[in-house]
């Protein structure tokens, strides 16, 4: 995951309400040569958050496709079931016809009706042949609704395949992008000697530390605040992951991406959450950040493209991008969007101790200078 710059809170705030189209101009002003060290950082930036953003657009897709799927089977397996129906439906009507045909359908009982000598006799007759005509009009209504069940199921089987053949589609075209902006990145960093790779990660971490401090001290995170059970839970899951590699497209148990780490991590503490940055940015109520508190997840960038859990103490737990590992990092090290909580409803505990970070949970650029993923990595 790309790390960013927050170049001071009321510049954050003011691009941020001056809404998409002064973020996208912010986005494409003219960069700085980019054979100097912060020109080499704005193009691997650049280039990171292109890969994040298509990356949550293949997320995006991808549970698009596996809902589509689940739909298709329950749609089959009713087919299947209507099938069934509409075949005992038409044993039904053939067994209706050979008793007519052999003489024993309501025309017989009629005929006996009127030959009948006995009136009792003839009333039971008479009985016999309403329900027999009852019993013939059921056989040919449901017959009737089989087939129509059975038809319109069979449309919506095909709808749902031509859907599922659509998704899986876009799913590879996203796969596409997502390699050839890894395959940009990677080339960079290969044409970058040592010195230029220190430099560079030097210069994100001075950088960070700059608008780390501008954040704390205007005071916009607020005092200390306590997780709801939810959110400590959460967050234990996410920092037992720590330092394992990210992947775009993965959910543990052993690689994630960073809307990977959030949705398992609540998913963990019960609470359902969805599966893209930018679905958890839209449908999960939002918080200000002088209310921010542990468990809490810290959205980033104006398209919403990265997302971590916060921590406390103006630090986020997240998995970064490809190159790097789960790790903790200051909250401002990414362009702040804003933060959301996905248990709005729970109560802030009375006493909390913070889970125990491991060693070396810090380390690391959030750039990952180090490397990057294969582009061909295959995600599951």
């Amino acid at each position: 995951m790309l790390t960013g710059v927050l170049t001071g809170v009321l510049a954050t705030v003011t691009t941020l309400a001056a809404g998409p189209a002064a973020a996208t101009a912010a986005a494409t002003a003219p960069a700085e040569p980019t054979d100097s060290v912060s020109g080499l950082l704005t193009r691997l930036r650049t280039l990171y958050q292109e890969t994040e953003r298509a990356a949550e657009a293949y997320n995006a897709a991808d549970e698009a496709l596996r809902k589509q799927t689940a739909d298709t089977r329950r749609t089959d397996a009713e087919l299947t079931t209507a099938r069934r129906a509409l075949e005992r439906g038409r044993d039904e009507a053939g067994l209706l016809a050979r008793k007519q045909y052999q003489g024993r359908s309501e025309l017989s009982p009629y005929l006996g009706l009127l030959l009948a000598p006995d009136p009792r006799r003839a009333l039971d007759q008479e009985h016999l042949l309403a329900r027999a005509a009852r019993e013939r009009a059921g056989v040919v209504t449901r017959l009737q609704t089989a087939e129509k069940k059975a038809d319109a199921l069979a449309t919506a089987s095909r709808k749902a395949l031509d859907r599922r053949k659509a998704l899986l589609a876009g799913l590879r075209k996203q796969q596409d992008t997502v390699r050839t902006r890894l395959g940009e990145v990677e080339r960079l960093l290969a044409s970058l000697t040592a010195e230029q790779l220190a430099r560079l990660a030097s210069l994100e971490k001075a950088q960070t530390a700059g608008a780390q401090s501008q954040l704390l001290g205007s005071g916009a995170l607020g005092g200390p605040r306590t997780p709801t059970a939810a959110g400590a839970e959460a967050l234990r899951f996410a920092v037992r992951q720590i330092g394992k590699p990210y992947e775009w497209g993965a959910e543990g148990p052993d690689t994630y991406d960073c809307s990977g780490l959030t949705q398992q991590a609540w998913a963990a503490a019960g609470r359902e959450v969805p599966r893209t940055s930018q679905e958890q940015w839209a449908t999960l109520p939002r918080v200000p950040l002088d209310r921010l508190r542990p468990g809490d997840l810290v959205v980033y960038f104006p398209e919403a493209t990265h997302v971590a859990l916060y921590l406390g103490d103006g630090r986020v737990v997240h998995a970064p991008r490809p190159g790097a590992r789960v790790k903790v990092s200051p909250i401002a090290a990414n362009p702040l969007l804003g933060a959301v909580r996905p248990d709005p409803d729970g109560g802030p505990l009375k006493t909390y101790t913070p889970p125990e970070l491991p060693e070396g949970a810090t380390d690391g650029a959030d750039e990952g200078f180090g490397g990057t993923q294969p582009a061909d990595t295959e995600a599951r």
